[in-house]
């Protein structure tokens, strides 16, 4: 559970919920540790996603309401849901008919796969199990699973047979988001591993596009999803800080506001 790195909030609840997918509960302590912050700011945090209906405080520490898979998920796909919406409602622009589509399994790309269920004869593929459902459900959309080992924190599959699969397409747009844009090293991640699906799979898209709210500029991230050179565009809620945006410019990356 160690991060090393203080993170902001939005990127510490995410992992903070992904700390209790794993171990159903933990201390207050272990996580002020964990996050390199003061067991106030953890308290904070678990007052805030306690008002969320997403855990539970328990004496000294904090627990999931109950042991679902689903709910770690599901919980972080209601932080920061506004900003997100409408992250997803303007990249949704960029979809045409007809088109093939690579899609993350954030929650934020979940927003987008909602915005594009009525648009006809798309092509996607995604290494996500909610995105997948959620596109069988409500679109005529080919979907395509790129499968392996489940992590059920994220309800999607990261290693080596996912990558593999989802390169035999060519997708016009491939739509992933990150924990973390920093101005010197890119777009970040938590997990090596979600990283490494990320570094695997962006190269092979005619266009990469991330979908990112303004909490995550400047944010600590572990592992390099992307790089600068790798990614044509960013959709986000507010404009970069100056150094974000003057890498941005240097890369040659569009950042559109939402």
């Amino acid at each position: 559970m160690t991060q090393g790195t203080a993170l902001n909030q939005s990127a510490r609840l995410e992992a903070l919920l992904s700390a209790l997918a794993d171990q159903g509960a933990c201390s207050i302590a272990d996580l002020a540790t964990a996050f390199d912050v003061s067991e106030e700011t953890i308290r904070r945090d678990i007052r805030r996603l306690e008002q969320e209906g997403a855990v539970r405080k328990v004496h000294g520490g904090v627990r999931l309401p109950d042991r679902r898979a689903e709910a770690p998920w599901r919980q972080r796909l209601n932080i920061n849901a506004e900003a997100k919406k409408r992250i997803a409602a303007h990249a949704a622009e960029l979809v045409e008919p007809g088109m093939t589509l690579l899609l993350d399994s954030s929650t934020t790309v979940f927003w987008l796969a909602r915005r594009i269920a009525s648009v006809r004869d798309l092509t996607v593929v995604t290494n996500s199990l909610e995105t997948a459902g959620e596109l069988a459900a409500l679109s005529d959309a080919r979907i395509f699973l790129a499968g392996g080992a489940v992590n059920p924190a994220y309800r999607a599959s990261f290693d080596a047979d996912a990558a593999a699969y989802a390169n035999r397409f060519v997708p016009d747009l491939a739509f992933f988001s990150i924990v973390a844009v920093d101005a010197a090293h890119g777009f970040l991640d938590h997990e090596p591993e979600e990283a490494a699906y990320a570094r695997a799979v962006l190269p092979n898209a005619r266009k990469a596009v991330c979908l990112t709210d303004a909490s995550k500029f400047g944010a600590a991230g572990r592992a390099q999803a992307a790089d600068w050179s790798q990614v044509a565009m960013i959709v986000t809620d507010q404009p970069p800080p100056a150094a974000v945006a003057a890498a941005a410019r240097d890369g040659g990356v569009e950042v559109r506001i939402a």
